[in-house]
């Protein structure tokens, strides 16, 4: 079906544009994709969107991709600014369902993961993921005090990454207890007098990798739940690394 919508005022609009806010997400269980690459993944990944909407130029410029079960929207083209999150919006956007975190179980959950300790700066987090998807990595938990993975500058920073592994909003205290628990292996990234050079750790498939804070890094309680804490030697004079760069390095190191 396809409907035309040219007031700003239409009840479908307000709905869209209340997805850009907590409290709107959690209103319609649901969140809004914008530009076609992240729309575009979406489809690839068969998610399974509830409406796409765009104005006249750009559905007729991917009317092929667009699948013909969801509900498509025309927008006017001063509409479709008032969607967008960015300065220069494409003029496509998507909605999609929440997902159901309680669906993924740390007592059942295999491979290698990414656990992000109050990483808040929406570039790190998307910088993060799409290493995670790139090194092979099966999801990725977000643990208190991270930035919504919802949030328009996150979803675009990921880049579409998060359609290709598992993305979940969890208790880290209790995701590293559980694997610690089944034998599966928890590495902290923190400079104390117990950690490891990373280089000195064997290759792993199946554990995690935590990352903490940009400023303070991981949260002591959680450094006392881990197997090993691990460091990133520093040869030059640089004080520290960026948490994304960082987990680059460990995550393609350490993931086998």
């Amino acid at each position: 079906m396809k409907e035309k919508i040219t007031s700003s005022q239409n009840k479908r609009v307000k709905q869209w544009r209340a997805l850009t806010s907590k409290k709107g997400r959690k209103a319609t269980q649901s969140y809004l994709l914008e530009g076609w690459h992240l729309v575009q993944e979406a489809i690839k990944a068969e998610l399974q969107l509830t409406a796409i909407m765009g104005t006249a130029e750009q559905l007729a410029a991917h009317a092929a991709e667009l699948p013909a079960s969801v509900d498509v929207f025309e927008l006017t083209d001063s509409i479709a600014k008032t969607l967008g999150d960015t300065s220069t919006p494409q003029g496509i956007f998507a909605t999609a369902p929440m997902p159901d975190d309680t669906a993924v179980d740390p007592a059942t959950a295999t491979g290698a993961w990414l656990f992000l300790d109050q990483v808040q700066d929406p570039g790190n987090i998307g910088t993060m993921v799409r290493t995670a998807d790139a090194a092979g990595l099966t999801g990725v938990v977000l643990g208190q005090g991270s930035a919504s993975r919802f949030l328009p500058k996150v979803l675009r920073s990921m880049q579409g990454s998060q359609f290709h592994l598992q993305l979940v909003e969890g208790d880290l205290h209790e995701w590293i207890t559980t694997f610690t628990q089944r034998d599966l292996p928890v590495y902290g990234t923190n400079l104390d007098p117990q950690a490891q050079d990373y280089r000195d750790i064997a290759p792993v498939t199946a554990g995690a990798i935590v990352m903490g804070n940009e400023g303070n890094g991981m949260a002591p309680d959680l450094q006392r739940l881990t197997t090993q804490n691990l460091y990133i030697p520093i040869k030059g004079q640089a004080e520290s690394l960026n948490v994304a760069v960082a987990a680059g390095i460990v995550m393609f190191r350490l993931v086998g």
